[in-house]
């Protein structure tokens, strides 16, 4: 099958990225390397190209009504505001994590993760409950999408737009025209544990935005960066990945993402499943670990006392922090901070222990 392409493609062929086979999609993993491109964010901006992720557009008088009967937050924000939330099953188990966007009181718009693109439509359109006030139509092919992260992301897209962004705050957006592109919108959200804008636009104006981008950015030394990087800050920061730390078989609850369950709420898609886990208690959690010596990959079975508790989820060499970090399913009793483990990494035991999440919080 060939693999589809974005709209910045010949940027990434042209900076000599190293490209790979994501979701079916061709993307660059590193440019530079994944080392520098890190570092790159945490010290100052970097330029990540995301149009490879989903967008569904919810319109009608019950789009909100809509929206809030599929997601377990309760999606009371204003126009301008985005929310963080998960979309599950009736057993509770996540379909995706989402960032639903509110335009107006009958207009919504919804990011989903890549792999997922169809599939969330799909069960969005399936589970509608309000099919004669809310239209749910793929908008996927009908944006780009770049996300610039850092301290210095500000500074640089200040250059671009007429936009203020400091009245932009944080997971919220607005209408802008873009290094002359229009019909733009500028997220203050992301995905690397920084400050920064997730710019949504118009594919053909893609050949425009990037260059201008990172001229921008060049005083504050800008860089592209790839989905290895991307992986690695999102790591650091304890942002879970769908299809390694959530999925089907997991519960928001059991994945430290019970802020984003609102039970008070009159009904959603999952609500039986939660509240009774919630009465029964959970008993796994997603832990945060720390391993000594050895590099931890998802698959590798998390030790206590010789025995196999749980396995990791996700798990790298912490660029920034220079420590072997994870994340894993463990018993409840064992996700406590402080918890010794031990990880098997290729039939080789390294210690390890629970800390307290994020790993990485920014300063500023």
């Amino acid at each position: 099958m060939e693999l589809r392409r974005t709209p910045f493609f010949p940027f990434h062929v042209e900076a000599g990225a190293r490209l790979i086979d994501f979701g079916g999609w061709e993307m660059p993993v590193q440019y530079a390397g994944i080392v520098e491109e890190h570092r790159a964010v945490r010290r100052s901006v970097g330029l990540f190209d995301v149009s490879h992720m989903g967008e569904v557009r919810v319109r009608g008088p019950r789009a909100l009504d809509a929206v809030r009967h599929l997601v377990t937050n309760d999606v009371d924000i204003v126009d301008g505001q985005a929310q963080y939330t998960v979309m599950c099953r009736p057993d509770g188990g996540i379909v995706d994590d989402l960032i639903v966007y509110r335009i107006a009181a009958d207009d919504v718009l919804i990011c989903v993760n890549a792999a997922n693109r169809d599939k969330d439509f799909a069960w969005m359109a399936e589970h509608n409950p309000f099919p004669e006030g809310a239209t749910f139509t793929d908008e996927g092919d009908a944006w780009a999408q770049v996300a610039i992260q850092g301290r210095n992301a500000v500074p640089t897209l200040q250059k671009l737009t007429d936009l203020d962004l400091s009245t932009v705050a944080f997971y919220h957006h607005a209408p802008a025209t873009v290094a002359g592109v229009e019909g733009c919108i500028v997220a203050r959200t992301g995905y690397t544990g920084e400050d920064g804008f997730e710019v949504f636009l118009p594919p053909d104006g893609a050949a425009a935005i990037w260059p201008a981008i990172l001229e921008a950015g060049a005083p504050f030394d800008i860089r592209p960066v790839g989905l290895g990087a991307r992986d690695t800050l999102r790591l650091e920061a304890r942002m879970v990945l769908y299809g390694n730390d959530i999925d089907d078989t997991t519960t928001p609850l059991e994945a430290g993402l019970g802020w984003v369950v609102k039970l008070a709420k009159p009904d959603f898609i999952g609500k039986d499943a939660l509240v009774r886990q919630r009465a029964e208690g959970v008993k796994r959690r997603l832990a945060c670990l720390v391993v000594e010596r050895r590099i931890p990959r998802p698959g590798h079975p998390i030790l206590h006392e010789g025995e196999v508790v749980g396995r990791v989820t996700s798990g790298t060499r912490s660029p920034w922090l220079e420590k072997n970090i994870a994340l894993g399913y463990v018993p409840r009793p064992l996700a406590r901070p402080g918890t010794r483990l031990a990880v098997d990494v290729r039939g080789r035991v390294a210690d390890a222990v629970v800390v307290k999440p994020p790993f990485y919080k920014r300063d500023y």
